[in-house]
């Protein structure tokens, strides 16, 4: 997997052409780093963590950018809060100036209030994720996502062609291992299991802790290992609350900070509909199949076909896959799931420029029309012009006249 190109670098590359600013969030060690390293030709790259940068910036962020106005990159922004009003004041100097810094940081209040307070207007915002399973087996076009990016709607202008990127098993073993880059790196498993211990201890004990001094790292510790068994799950606040010894308003602060370092997804309920009743709690994932196989303690492949949560984390994969796809094509997707009180559901739905997408998520190869009544039914309430049936299917196939069945290879 070494020097595997980031497809979140032809986005990176487009909006530097349309803003001063752009910044690149994500998790830690999800591979911001070396994305903006591979950046074409010459730039000067600042590390906040190292004491040597961090001193030459703090000193006087105006003078550190009036002596670096151009192709700058500064990492881990936002250890340095005091740099993005002087960014505010650089940009404005020469507004008219595009791709003259790029900024990395993992998600925290700070920087995404700084971004918002400093640079409003100024800076794009690109969040990035561990390696998807299209970046661990790249493909020629055409690809679905893009398409249905396109505003392409038609089941069969959206199947054809359709080839798929791996074989089954690749898919297993992409399943089972997640997508942080460094394990990829290794074919060892003992590297990956301690690799992914100690990033879920640095993780609390260096990143929570330091956004949130004042938070119970114990107590942290174990909502983690709560989370696991809550993927794929509607949230009842009330009972991990009541897990954790905790009040409510506690546990949610603890999932928002969850959502917020990008370690959850938090799906909120679908609710453009006025003649059902729908549940109204959200949903989540770990985002990362391979952190959550960990905290599981699932070892192999057999071992997770066989464990009871394994088709809440292949739900959580896919639901990953497809918005990871869209978000580095740069396309803005608001995601959600519905269900209604009498047990109906969708797994996702995306809503964008592209229309309404609901996407039914399956790990059986064969599906029975008889379980997809509940996507059907939606599709037909929301007049939605195709919707998506995700599967381990041999090959691409139609339902309905609208409903289309892609086996999670042809992602």
């Amino acid at each position: 997997m070494k020097g595997m190109n980031r497809i979140y670098l032809t986005l990176l590359e487009e909006q530097l052409r349309y803003f001063p600013c752009v910044a690149v969030i994500g998790p830690r060690q999800c591979g911001k780093t070396t994305l903006v390293q591979s950046l074409p030709g010459e730039w000067n790259y600042f590390d906040m963590e190292r004491g040597a940068d961090h001193t030459l910036a703090a000193e006087d962020p105006d003078l550190f950018l009036r002596l670096n106005p151009d192709r700058v990159v500064i990492d881990e922004a936002q250890i340095l809060p005091s740099l993005f009003p002087a960014l505010r004041v650089a940009i404005d100097a020469d507004r008219g100036r595009k791709g003259r810094f790029v900024i990395t940081g993992s998600s925290s209040p700070d920087l995404l209030r700084s971004v918002s307070e400093s640079l409003a207007g100024r800076m794009a915002l690109i969040e990035m994720s561990p390696l998807l399973w299209a970046e661990t087996h790249p493909a020629p076009p055409p690809l679905l996502i893009p398409r249905l990016a396109a505003g392409i709607t038609d089941p069969d202008d959206l199947l054809d062609g359709l080839q798929p990127r791996g074989s089954l098993h690749e898919a297993h073993d992409y399943w089972l291992r997640g997508g942080y880059p460094e394990p990829w790196l290794s074919a060892e498993p003992i590297f990956s299991e301690r690799w992914t211990d100690q990033y879920l201890q640095n993780y609390v004990q260096r990143d929570v802790a330091r956004l949130f001094p004042g938070l119970d790292s114990q107590r942290f510790r174990q909502f983690i290992r709560l989370l696991a068994g809550l993927s794929g799950d509607v949230l009842n606040y009330s009972e991990v609350a009541r897990a954790l010894g905790v009040s409510q308003p506690t546990a949610r602060d603890y999932f928002e900070i969850a959502h917020g370092s990008f370690l959850w997804r938090q799906l909120p309920a679908y609710h453009h509909s006025s003649v059902k009743r729908l549940v109204k709690h959200p949903k989540g994932y770990l985002r990362d199949s391979g952190l959550l196989h960990r905290l599981l303690h699932i070892p192999d492949r057999d071992s997770l076909l066989a464990h009871p949560r394994a088709g809440a984390s292949w739900e959580g994969l896919v639901v990953e896959e497809i918005l990871r796809q869209f978000i580095c094509k740069g396309v803005a997707v608001e995601a959600s799931f519905y269900r209604t009180g009498a047990g109906a559901e969708v797994d996702l739905v995306c809503e964008g420029a592209f229309g309404c997408l609901p996407v039914e998520i399956k790990h059986r190869q064969r599906v029975d029309r008889r379980d997809l009544r509940g996507i059907r039914d939606f599709m037909e309430e929301q007049s939605s012009p195709v919707g998506l049936v995700i599967n381990n299917d041999e090959r691409p196939r139609r339902y309905t006249e609208t409903l289309v069945g892609v086996p999670f290879t042809h992602l």
